[in-house]
């Protein structure tokens, strides 16, 4: 399921909220062979575009503000602020949390579009459990 859920991230996001270069080529060609594998329907292509559309939209902000904050831990570390430390780091986890979630009710939406045999299909795609 989870590599379903890299599925919610078709367009390319803030640069610090990208995964490491090595692991983005892998997730994205996993993406697309997952999308072939489940031969989606033209109405269920659309309609997942859409919600991947959303789900970007809600957590682009949410990416943009991680990359801030880690700009602000790596200068609270340098300066030796442990009070700023914690403070970055307790808001950095929410925005975390934030997306994933975010992310898991796009790909919950999407798993709702999916026959049963497509769902299963989708399952195969799943190799960590992430």
């Amino acid at each position: 399921m989870a590599a379903a859920m890299a599925l919610a991230q078709t367009a390319p996001e803030a640069p610090a909220a990208k995964a490491p270069a090595a692991q983005a080529p892998a997730r994205a060609r996993s993406r697309k062979e997952m999308l072939q594998s489940l031969d989606l329907t033209v109405a269920q292509k659309q309609q997942a575009r859409t919600i991947f559309r959303t789900t970007r939209r809600t957590v682009q902000p949410l990416a943009q503000q991680l990359q801030q904050d880690r700009q602000s831990l790596q200068a609270a570390v340098q300066a030796g602020d442990t009070a700023q430390i914690q403070q970055l780091s307790t808001a950095m986890g929410t925005l975390h949390g934030q997306m994933l979630g975010a992310r898991s009710a796009g790909m919950a939406q999407f798993y709702a579009l999916l026959t049963p045999d497509q769902k299963a299909k989708a399952a195969q795609f799943d190799p960590k459990g992430e």
